[in-house]
């Protein structure tokens, strides 16, 4: 079935069209999320909020590109969980213990060796660090276009915003990012260090 089709069954009622067309986007929406939210827990709790919210709207979607609909219902919902956590501060019980998530982000390869693996995942979370400090404006920018790859055009149609408004939440969320890492440069592995 093709989207077109799934969308249009979907919006009749059709909740096996629109598990297709979750299956299709849940990937992507869950690593949206994970990087606007920082944590894999918010970050699922954001993405099934957000495919509920599109499930109960789906028959107000008009046309135009699909994927753009859905991404500002899930950047939306980030938004939402970011302002009542800003509201509600709480800490985790599982944020409290020694161990570490259960989920590895990381992806493994038999031909890398395990020294660089431990330095890229020490690299990938410093990075995501930089991106949790962003304002959530700069930082929904700079994950779908740097993380996700989306378009400047993609983007500013997610985010109900202008195009110019989108490049300069980049520029300031890219400069934001290269000032936080140039600062935590003992944190960087040896070859991503600036000579001084």
């Amino acid at each position: 079935m093709d989207e077109t089709t799934a969308i249009y069954k979907a919006q009749q009622g059709d909740l096996a069209a629109f598990n297709q067309l979750v299956m299709a986007y849940q990937g992507t929406a869950y690593n949206v999320a994970y990087r606007v939210m920082g944590n894999s827990e918010t970050a699922a709790d954001a993405c099934q909020d957000a495919f509920l919210k599109a499930y109960k709207s789906i028959k107000q979607y008009e046309g135009g590109s699909f994927k753009s609909w859905l991404f500002r219902i899930v950047t939306n919902t980030c938004y939402d969980h970011l302002r009542y956590k800003k509201r509600r501060p709480a800490t985790s019980l599982d944020d409290m213990t020694d161990n570490p998530d259960e989920h590895n982000t990381h992806l493994v390869s038999d031909s890398e060796a395990p020294e660089d693996r431990v330095l890229r995942g020490e690299l990938n979370d410093l990075i995501q660090l930089g991106i949790n400090q962003l304002p959530e404006d700069q930082r929904l920018v700079l994950v779908l276009s740097d993380v996700q790859g989306m378009a400047y055009q993609e983007i500013a149609e997610i985010i109900d915003q202008p195009l110019g408004t989108v490049k300069s939440r980049l520029s300031r969320g890219r400069r934001r990012l290269r000032d936080f890492l140039l600062e935590q440069k003992e944190l960087l592995p040896g070859q991503y260090r600036l000579n001084s």
